[in-house]
């Protein structure tokens, strides 16, 4: 079976942010593919999104070096995205994990029926600039998630000391140390906000411009939004003295729609029901383009025409406003 070629190496690149995680990702990535491997490329950065809209968990088998424009959504076969709906896992720290346990779980188990070449190609993993406090705790959990054999951290000499203490007595995780690249330069929260514009710009009108996005409508009760975690938190000083904020944070909750809707990025789920929507991938994104409280009537543009492949939306925090 499948299951006989060795397991290929797995590394994860960490590093603050703008160090050239994803530039270094991509040369990897390049690197293997001219070799004749096809390694798997798993996009964790919820902030930027490279193999996809930022706000997702995305993961694509990389079958040929990437070009320079499209990078490497460019050569990503249909990617396996997962619909996380922030651009900060501290707005749900527990799903981002269930999330990248599913998807995680979901590359082992395609690994075993894909072949031995996807097999041995192994992964590069690509994570958040956010290694402090919370994000420091989610790399942790990410690289015993992924299986890490080998941990590359960018230019930033305190993290390499911490990784390299917690996993040394650990056999076959090696963390390697690398300067940050030289092009890197550190880009202010604006210039990012503007950046996770423009990937979700791409998205519908590709990076040339050379895509036409599809404008439907349906009837309010046609479609319907789901956001996980329940309304936005409590900060815990609005909250009575030793009261913690009880709220279950994968709990599904239906969205009505309503005018606030309006410039959402919503993403469809392939999941045929609510029970599956936790651990369902999506299929692709819709973007709200008017919403009709008296015609009950919303309209949307989506990327190609036809039916939308399911009824069921997720929404997050995601919004666009198309310039």
């Amino acid at each position: 079976g499948g299951g006989t070629a060795p397991q290929g190496p797995r590394t994860v690149i960490v590093g603050p942010t703008d160090v050239g995680k994803s530039t270094l990702a991509k040369v990897l990535l390049n690197y293997a593919a001219r070799l004749g491997w096809e390694p798997t490329f798993v996009d964790l950065d919820i902030g930027q999104g490279t193999v996809t809209l930022p706000g997702c968990l995305a993961a694509a088998p990389i079958e040929a070096p990437a070009d320079a424009e499209e990078g490497l959504a460019g050569v990503a076969d249909v990617p396996l995205v997962y619909f996380f709906g922030h651009t900060s896992p501290s707005e749900r720290p527990e799903l981002y994990k269930q999330l990248l346990g599913r998807l995680v779980g979901l590359l082992d188990s395609r690994a075993e029926t894909a072949g031995p070449l996807v097999r041995s190609s192994g992964w590069v993993v690509n994570t958040m600039g956010w290694v402090e406090g919370l994000g420091y705790q989610m790399l942790l959990h990410t690289i015993d998630a992924t299986k890490a054999d080998v941990v590359i951290v960018l230019g930033q000499e305190r993290l390499y000391s911490q990784l390299n203490n917690a996993f040394k007595a650990r056999k076959g995780v090696e963390v390697v140390k690398l300067p940050a690249s030289g092009g890197a330069v550190p880009r202010n929260p604006e210039y990012r906000r503007k950046a996770r514009m423009q990937r979700v710009r791409e998205y519908f009108y590709g990076p040339r411009n050379d895509l036409s996005p599809h404008s439907s409508s349906a009837r309010f009760d046609e479609l319907q939004v789901w956001r996980v975690g329940g309304a936005p938190r409590a900060p815990s000083s609005a909250l009575p003295i030793g009261a913690a904020a009880q709220q279950d944070p994968l709990k599904l909750s239906q969205v009505q729609w309503a005018p606030d809707m309006m410039h959402s990025v919503l993403a469809v789920s392939h999941a045929e029901s609510k029970d599956d929507i936790l651990r369902t991938n999506v299929a692709g994104f819709i973007y709200v383009t008017d919403v009709d409280m008296i015609k009950n009537r919303v309209t949307f543009m989506a990327p190609c025409p036809g039916p939308l492949p399911s009824r069921m939306l997720l929404t997050g925090s995601i919004k666009w406003l198309e310039q």
